[in-house]
Formats: C-alpha cells, structure tokens, sequence
C-alpha cells in the first residue's frame, strides 16, 4: 500500500525538490502540496510548479477535510510550521519538521505536540549530518578536559534567512551537553585571549552553497575537524522522504532522526 504524503511549503526550493521525488518514489503519491495562502502559485498544479509535468495535485493553504494523510513533510518557514502543525495535531497526522529558524517558544510547541501526534523534529535531514552529529558528540566526550578548543564553521547560500544555521546550534549544543561552556558568536575587536569554555560559532553567507559544517577541535600541536559538505540539495530532500516513510502511521511521540537510522 501507497503512502499518502503532503508537503507543506511545496512552492519553496526544498519543497519543489521533495514534490519531484515524491513522484518518482514508487512507495509514495503526493496528495496534498500546502503554501501560504499568499503565495501567487496558489491553485497552480504542484508538479507543473516543480517542472515534473501535470500531478493533478493544486497548490493549496489548507489540508482537504477527509483527506487521507500518512505523513506530512513540513520544509518552509517557522510561521509555516505553525500554521499547520494544530491541524496535525487535530487530525493525528505524524508530522516530520525538517523547517529551522524557531523562537523558543515555537520550538516548546512543537515539542509539546508530540503528546498528541507523532513529530520528528530534527535541525538538519542529511543521513551524512546525523550520524555526523554522533561522531561529535563521541569526539567531545573522548576529548573533554584534554586542552582541545571547538569552533564551528557553517556557511550557506546568500538566500538563507536564520543564522546561524539550525545545524551549527545543534553541534554547538551537543559539545555544550559534553564538555559545558558557552556560545561565542563570532569575534570583533580587542577581544582578549579565548577562554577555555569557548565554543566558537561562525556564519558564512554567500553564493549558492547548499550547506557546509566544519567542527574544529583543536590544541596545540594538532587539530581534528570533522566536515560535511551538501553538494545539492537532495541531500537533505532525500532524508526528509526516508524520514516521512518511517513517520507513516506512527502513534504520537517525539522521533528523532536516529530513530530513522537506528543509530
């Protein structure tokens, strides 16, 4: 049996790139394609706004009454999430958000959603980031006390509007939760020598870069970095689909990403 898959912020880059795999993913047929109701694409055939040809699927603000949903994808913008996450909870539908950039207070909703339909919230959909974001935490731990400095590098296409990025704050976090510390945006001036509790975090923007994550740990006489590069963004697109087939019919509950992977 099929599994029935909507996406919510389908006109955007991500979601145009998810509604093209949909289509060629023989386990799954797009049923609902949702952006804001603002959005000139409205009513426009999702494949055609994607160039994959006629799905007979409209772009849509809303999610038909009656509608049989499996799993809904949700790669927009913070408000585009809010939007549509009360009617997952409503109708039960698992809801993967793969969208970064919320306030603390939307990220506390999300997560209190998870009691009443099943949520994967996750700051990056990359297989490669994830388990990467595994490998810094075991790398933190082994190094914690031994004079090693962390700092992390992101950078991103000129279009990205939330910075750093969600992906950099997760690093960032899993070295807090391991060695403790706290969080240095950048540096200007006469800032004096860094501290040991430093964790370094910078934001690069240009260009069309996808995504890019470098996480130094560094002493002297030698330093270590792990990184990932996203060539395009199928990287993140194809984890978000691997993602939304595990989801599929999931009671409620808080997922994460290694749930996926059986990390």
């Amino acid at each position: 049996m099929k599994i029935h898959i909507a996406i919510n912020g389908a006109c955007g880059r991500m979601g145009q790139r998810l509604v093209a795999l949909a289509k060629e993913d023989p386990q799954l047929v797009l049923v609902a394609a949702i952006d804001a109701a603002t959005n000139p694409l409205q009513g426009k055939d999702a494949g055609e706004v994607a160039g994959v040809g006629t799905l007979g699927v409209p772009i849509r603000y809303d999610i038909p009454l009656g509608l049989r949903v499996d799993t809904l994808i949700d790669f927009s913008a913070p408000s585009g999430t809010m939007a549509v996450l009360p009617v997952c909870v409503d109708r039960a539908i698992p809801i993967v958000v793969a969208t970064t950039g919320h306030t603390d207070a939307q990220k506390a909703e999300i997560e209190a959603a998870a009691h009443m339909t099943a949520v994967l919230f996750a700051p990056n959909m990359s297989l490669v980031v994830n388990l990467l974001f595994k490998l810094v935490k075991l790398t933190a731990e082994t190094l914690k006390g031994k004079g090693f400095d962390a700092e992390i590098v992101e950078r991103h296409h000129r279009f990205k509007k939330d910075s750093p990025s969600g992906t950099a704050m997760r690093f960032a976090e899993i070295i807090q939760e391991s060695q403790g510390g706290e969080f240095v945006h950048g540096r200007e001036g006469i800032v004096g020598e860094r501290t040991d509790t430093e964790i370094g975090i910078h934001a690069v923007r240009g260009g069309d870069n996808v995504g890019e994550h470098t996480i130094i740990f560094t002493t002297i006489g030698e330093t270590l970095e792990l990184v990932h590069k996203g060539h395009n963004r199928d990287s993140y697109a194809k984890g978000a689909i691997l993602a939304a087939k595990w989801m599929a019919n999931r009671p409620a509950g808080r997922y994460s990403m290694n749930d996926v992977l059986g990390l």
